[in-house]
């Protein structure tokens, strides 16, 4: 054992007493300096938020739901009207400030409690450089009012019941809201 650690020893004092020792410290230290600067160097991707429509909404859905149609047996070439109950809706982070007053007023012997509370709310804002925007929180989607679809097979009955219940299944809608009829 001892034989190893001598050999080991005699090999690292020659290596660095030779010119090599110092270059490779060096590049050892250039390398680790390169490590520490180049991620400032390189701009963060920041996350673009998607905004989306109504409309953009109801585009792709139609489109999907007239791929998912299209594919059921007898259903043939179809066109699909999606109908909204309300638009996409955007809840922002907000931060919560309440003030509350209680006062106890004497005249005359009577006494008299006075409570106000008073409550603020203001959007937590991020600072980017397009400038500030609001701390989005979630996204809800819309309420789809009803969906109409007019295939080739919609004049056959069991072909109107498996479109119907692709959509109704699709969209979490009840069979009330969905019409399904015969494309001329």
């Amino acid at each position: 054992m001892q034989e190893i650690l001598s050999a080991w020893s005699g090999r690292l004092r020659a290596f660095s007493t030779s010119g090599k020792a110092r270059t490779a410290l060096i590049v050892c230290g250039i390398l680790g300096v390169a490590l520490l600067v180049i991620p400032e160097l390189i701009p963060e991707k920041v996350e673009k938020t998607e905004v989306l429509t109504a409309d953009d909404f109801i585009c792709r859905t139609e489109k999907r739901l007239a791929a998912l149609i299209g594919s059921i047996d007898g259903a043939g070439a179809c066109q699909v009207m999606v109908t909204l109950e309300n638009g996409v809706e955007y809840v922002y982070a907000t931060e919560q400030r309440s003030n509350s007053d209680r006062e106890e007023d004497t005249s005359d012997g009577d006494t008299r409690l006075t409570q106000r509370d008073d409550s603020e709310s203001a959007a937590i804002l991020i600072e980017t450089d397009n400038g500030n925007k609001g701390l989005l929180v979630t996204e809800i989607q819309p309420t789809v009012r009803g969906v109409v679809v007019v295939c080739e097979g919609g004049d056959n009955e069991e072909v109107r019941a498996r479109v119907s219940q692709a959509v109704t299944v699709a969209l979490n809608i009840s069979s009330k809201r969905v019409c399904v009829t015969k494309l001329s």
